[in-house]
C-alpha cells in the first residue's frame, strides 16, 4: 500500500459510500474483462525489495527518514528505482522499474539490484548506520516494540489505528518452532520485523487463473528454498518466520470470529479460481474496508465512455488484503493490465540470490501455467497449503508433497524434476541460456548444499554461543553484522563462511 493517506483523504471516509464504490469497481473490472480491454501479450515483470537499516552495534536503527533523504529518488518512470518508507521505521521499500526478461533480462535485474545497494549503502553510510537485505530483523527485541517503531509515514499510523480498532485487543504472536515466543503488542509494529521481495508477472487477463493458481501450487518449493527468516525476538522459530508472524500480526479479527471461523487478512486462500473476479469477490466477502477512501471516479461511467478507470477504491482494498499471490489491478502508460504479485519471498541475501530467486519462480510459473493439465488439477488446494506452511517451518529440510510423487524432501524434488522444466519455462520467456543456467545453478547449489538464508543464520549463532562463548541476544548482532557485510560482498548464500 504505497499510496499516502493525507488529511483531506481522512475527510471523505465513508463506509457506505466506499461499500457502493466497490462494488461498481468489481463490475467495471468485470466489464473490462468481458470487452477485452485489459493489456496483453506483454508479460512484463517487477521487483519491489524490502530492507532493513541497522546501526553499529546490530541493532535495527530507527533512521529510514533521513537514509531516505539521503537517496537522490523522483517520480520519473525511467529512474532506476524508487524508495520510499515501509511500516517500520528501520526499514525501507525499493521498486524497480517493469522489463520483460527475454535476452538477458534476469542479468540486469541483478546488476540494476547491485547498484541500487550500492546507492542505499551509502545513503545509509551517512547517516551512519548499515542496510540489510535479510528476511525478519534479528535483533529486533521485544523492548524496541511500541508505536515510535512505526515510520512517520501517515498511512501506517492510520493502518496500525485501524487494525487495533477492529480487534478490540492486543496483537497476539505465538509462534512455536525450534524455540517459541508468546508476546502481546498493543501495536502492528511486530510486523515490522518482516521484509520481503516481491515479484510481479502481468498476464494475459484471461490467463490469470492459470497463472495464480500455479503460483499459489508452487509456493511452498519457493519458501523452502528462500527462506531466510529464523530468528524473532531472540528466539529461533521457523525457517520463515516470516510467514506466521505475518498472518498473526496483521490478522483484524476479534476472538469471537476467529473462533467462528472468519479469515484472516493474510492468509493462503480457501480454493483454486477461474478468474481474477473470484478474488476481488473473497475480498469483499471476507474483509471489511480498513481504509474507506473515495475518489470522485464513476468507474462505470469511465468505462461506459471507453475509458480506463483507476479503481482506485478497489486497489485501496486489495492492498489491505495480504494474500501470498495477491491479484493486481494497474495502469500504466494509460493501459489497464492485470498482474500477480508474488509476495512468498523474505527479503536477500544477494542481488544473485533474489535473481535466483526470481530465475526458479517465473520459469516454473511459465512452465506449468501453460501446460495442458494444470497442477491445480492434479494437487488439492489443502495439500497446496500444508506445503507452504511445511516449507515455512522446515525451509531447505522441507517435504513437499507432489503429484505423481507423494511425499518427498524439495531438494530431491528440485534437482530430479523441477530445474529443467523452470530452464523451459525461461525459455519460452525468451531468457538465453546463459542466464538460465548460471541463476538455476545458484538454486542447484542450494539444494545440493542444503544451505540457505535461514540454515546460514543459524549455524553462524550456533558458532558465535558455542565457540565465542556469546549470550544470544550477542550473538545474534554478530551474526547480522556478519550477514551485512557477506551481503555486501556479493557472493551467493551458499559460499557465504560460517
Amino acid at each position: 500500500m504505497g499510496d499516502e493517506v493525507t488529511g483531506s483523504a481522512l475527510a471523505r471516509w465513508d463506509q457506505v459510500t466506499h461499500r457502493a464504490k466497490l462494488q461498481a469497481g468489481r463490475e467495471a473490472l468485470a466489464q473490462l474483462l468481458a470487452d477485452r480491454r485489459l493489456d496483453r501479450g506483454r508479460p512484463l515483470t517487477g521487483v519491489e525489495l524490502e530492507l532493513d537499516l541497522l546501526e553499529r552495534n546490530g541493532d535495527p536503527a530507527f533512521v529510514n527518514e533521513a537514509v531516505l533523504q539521503y537517496l537522490h529518488t523522483t517520480g520519473d518512470e525511467e529512474a532506476l528505482y524508487s524508495a520510499q518508507h515501509e511500516l517500520g521505521a528501520f526499514n525501507i521499500e525499493l521498486n524497480l522499474p517493469p522489463r520483460m526478461l527475454d535476452g538477458a533480462g534476469i542479468s540486469w535485474y541483478e546488476s540494476d539490484l547491485a547498484a541500487v545497494l550500492s546507492e542505499v549503502r551509502e545513503a545509509a553510510d551517512k547517516a551512519g548506520v548499515y542496510c540489510c537485505p535479510i528476511g525478519t530483523m534479528p535483533t529486533l527485541f521485544t523492548d524496541h516494540i511500541g508505536i515510535e517503531a512505526l515510520s512517520s509515514a501517515r498511512r501506517y499510523r492510520v493502518l496500525n489505528d485501524e487494525i487495533m480498532a477492529a480487534r478490540g485487543e492486543d496483537v497476539h504472536i505465538d509462534i512455536a518452532g525450534a524455540e517459541s515466543i508468546s508476546y502481546f503488542s498493543s501495536t502492528i509494529a511486530p510486523e515490522s520485523a518482516n521484509t520481503s521481495v516481491q515479484f510481479h508477472l502481468q498476464v494475459d487477463p484471461e490467463d490469470f487463473h492459470r497463472y495464480w493458481n500455479t503460483a499459489q501450487a508452487l509456493a511452498g518449493v519457493q519458501v523452502a528454498l528462500g527462506a531466510n527468516s529464523p530468528y524473532l525476538f531472540g528466539r529461533q522459530l521457523w525457517a520463515e518466520t516470516r510467514i506466521v508472524l505475518f498472518e498473526q500480526g496483521t490478522d483484524t479479527r476479534r476472538a469471537d470470529e476467529r473462533v467462528a471461523g472468519a479469515m484472516p487478512r493474510a492468509w493462503f486462500g480457501e480454493r483454486w479460481i477461474d478468474s481474477a473476479l473470484d478474488l476481488f469477490d473473497e475480498n469483499y466477502r471476507h474483509f471489511a474496508p480498513l481504509l474507506p477512501l473515495c475518489v470522485a471516479e464513476d468507474p462505470l461511467a469511465v468505462v461506459a465512455d471507453g475509458g480506463v478507470p483507476s479503481l482506485q477504491e478497489l486497489r485501496y482494498h486489495n492492498g489491505t488484503i495480504y494474500r501470498w499471490n495477491r491479484p493486481v489491478y494497474d495502469v500504466r502508460a494509460g493501459r489497464p493490465h492485470l498482474r500477480v504479485e508474488n509476495r512468498v519471498l523474505p527479503a536477500g541475501p544477494t542481488p544473485v540470490d533474489i535473481c535466483a530467486n526470481m530465475a526458479l519462480f517465473y520459469g516454473l510459473v511459465a512452465y506449468f501455467a501453460e501446460c495442458d493439465e494444470q497442477l491445480a488439477d492434479r494437487l488439492d488446494f489443502s495439500d497446496a497449503a500444508a506445503n507452504f506452511h511445511a516449507a515455512a517451518r522446515h525451509g531447505v529440510q522441507a517435504d513437499q508433497f507432489w503429484p505423481g510423487r507423494g511425499r518427498v524432501p524439495v531438494r530431491e524434488l528440485v534437482l530430479e524434476e523441477l530445474l529443467p522444466l523452470a530452464a523451459e519455462g525461461l525459455s519460452s520467456l525468451g531468457v538465453v541460456r546463459r542466464d538460465a543456467d548460471r541463476f538455476l545453478t545458484v538454486i542447484e547449489q542450494r539444494c545440493r548444499r542444503g544451505v540457505n538464508g535461514a540454515s546460514w543464520q543459524v549455524a553462524r549463532v550456533q558458532v558465535a554461543e558455542h565457540r565465542q562463548r556469546l549470550e544470544r541476544a550477542d550473538a545474534l548482532r554478530a551474526m547480522v553484522l556478519d550477514y551485512t557485510a557477506q551481503s555486501a560482498d556479493g557472493r551467493p548464500v551458499h559460499e557465504w563462511e560460517v
